[in-house]
């Protein structure tokens, strides 16, 4: 009763703004300020239920994202622990964080920001639209694991060992060193070539030999060669064969398998490619050199552009008469109009006589 009679009292001390005039009355400041103080203190059992609401969900994420590495882990899958234990965590955290909003403002319905959320969602996905794309296709790629952690791949025009697989982007460090950040979008829905997807892998070389020399004996010479060669995988048989018969030499493709690894492969081929040279030089087969033959015609004798002589280029036809060179065509045509001319002057003055 002392209450009431005590705001009515103050109520009525609080001068009526009128209009038209500039009044500042102090009181009505303090009046506001004190209004909120009253709502806070109200509203006080709230703040301390929700923050301790926030706090056990806080700590409900942390757990869940703990039990999900370790799960992880325990199958040698880490990388996707990460995903979506981070995934769980912001999940928890948001679904407290909207429980506690609730517990503070209790007109607010967990329903209406469901529905706002739905709403806004559709503008963050719109605004975030690559990022969203490559969170997914990352944890796709960590679902259906085509390559994993510690693979070498080529993809997007890099090619190197896979170190890590992000929520946004493959990290893949290069073979000499260097870092390629990958869109996880672009390697998902790209083709990827998985160097290490096989325990092991074949390789092979183009070896050329002289035209003279025994190609039957050059393929068991290469074939030996490459046998020999230490790191070389043993239950495949290497294989040699004619590959190409080119402008120079005979070409034998040399095939053999070894270890996926970058590091293998390459040491592999130098030891192969080192067996192959000294054998043949052994085996005294020729490795030729490129050779070109360039053709230079005179174009000053006699024979020029004569296909009837066979010079080196100009081929005879098999059958019938072999088209004349033009020079030859234009001398007899030019010896005809001299003819033509010489005996059109001895006619003239033989008709002119016969008048007279």
């Amino acid at each position: 009763m002392f209450q009431d009679e005590q705001s009515v009292s103050q109520e009525q001390s609080v001068v009526e703004d009128v209009p038209g005039e500039i009044d500042a009355d102090p009181t009505m400041a303090l009046e506001r300020v004190d209004a909120w103080l009253d709502g806070l203190i109200k509203s006080l059992p709230n703040l301390v239920v929700a923050i301790i609401v926030i706090v056990l969900f806080l700590i409900a994420a942390i757990v869940v994202r703990r039990v999900i590495l370790k799960a992880s882990e325990s199958r040698s899958r880490g990388n996707l622990g990460e995903v979506l234990g981070g995934f769980s965590k912001w999940v928890i955290d948001l679904f407290g964080f909207l429980i506690a909003a609730t517990i503070v403002v209790p007109t607010l319905k967990p329903g209406d920001l469901i529905a706002g959320l739905g709403v806004s969602s559709v503008a963050i996905g719109f605004a975030f639209k690559d990022i969203l794309q490559n969170w997914l296709a990352g944890l796709l790629l960590l679902l259906r694991q085509p390559f994993e952690i510690g693979d070498q791949i080529e993809a997007s025009g890099f090619e190197g060992t896979v170190e890590k697989i992000e929520t946004r982007a493959t990290i893949v460090k290069t073979y000499d060193g260097q870092r390629a950040v990958i869109p996880n979008s672009e390697i998902y829905t790209n083709a990827v070539l998985v160097k290490t997807g096989e325990s092991q892998r074949r390789d092979q070389y183009d070896v050329g030999i002289g035209y003279a020399d025994d190609i039957d004996k050059a393929c068991a010479v290469i074939k030996k060669a490459i046998s020999s060669v230490e790191n070389v995988d043993s239950s495949h048989d290497p294989q040699a064969f004619v590959w190409d018969l080119a402008a120079s030499w005979v070409t034998i493709r040399a095939r053999w398998w070894t270890d996926s690894r970058r590091g293998d492969v390459v040491m592999n081929r130098a030891g192969v490619l080192r067996a192959i040279k000294l054998a043949l030089d052994e085996a005294k087969i020729d490795m030729p050199y490129d050779t070109k033959v360039h053709l230079i015609h005179d174009q000053t004798e006699e024979t020029d552009g004569d296909r009837t002589s066979q010079r080196e280029g100009w081929p005879a036809p098999a059958e019938g008469a072999s088209p004349q060179p033009r020079y030859k065509i234009v001398e007899k045509n030019r010896a005809k109009g001299d003819e033509i001319s010489q005996k059109e002057t001895v006619e003239k003055p033989a008709k002119s006589k016969k008048k007279s």
